[in-house]
């Protein structure tokens, strides 16, 4: 029987679930950073740097969990999908008076959605297939 914790981590029964939990988490970084001084409020617990590859590590593992496909394709997704939504928070950020879009957040988005699905990919092509 498998651990409460792996079956809604793993399992294809929430897939949808932690596919849907990837793109609100993403609303909430878009909503939460638009707002005036938050992004320097949290800037003093960690760097740029640190909230970038964790937020963007995390949701290219629940997009990777999420979608379908072989691993490979999972992959590819993952990191397509957070190549654009890192874009799209760069983006938004540009406009706003009191932040700026940098390109240097982007490749670290990027970064840290390819190393998470190469990883992902690795374990995922290893595991057994009734999982």
């Amino acid at each position: 029987m498998r651990s409460l914790l792996q079956q809604v981590v793993l399992t294809s029964s929430h897939a949808q679930l932690r596919y849907r939990a990837a793109l609100a988490l993403y609303l909430m970084i878009l909503v939460l950073g638009s707002i005036p001084g938050a992004r320097s409020d949290i800037g003093t617990v960690a760097s740029g740097l640190v909230l970038h590859s964790c937020a963007y590590a995390g949701l290219t593992f629940l997009l990777f969990t999420g979608s379908t496909g072989s691993a490979a394709l999972r992959a590819v997704k993952s990191v397509a999908t957070i190549m654009a939504m890192g874009a799209l928070d760069e983006l938004v950020q540009s406009f706003l008076p009191y932040r700026h879009g940098a390109i240097s957040d982007w490749a670290v988005d990027t970064a840290s959605a390819i190393i998470t699905a190469s990883v992902l990919w690795l374990l995922w092509s290893r595991r057994p297939a009734a999982a």
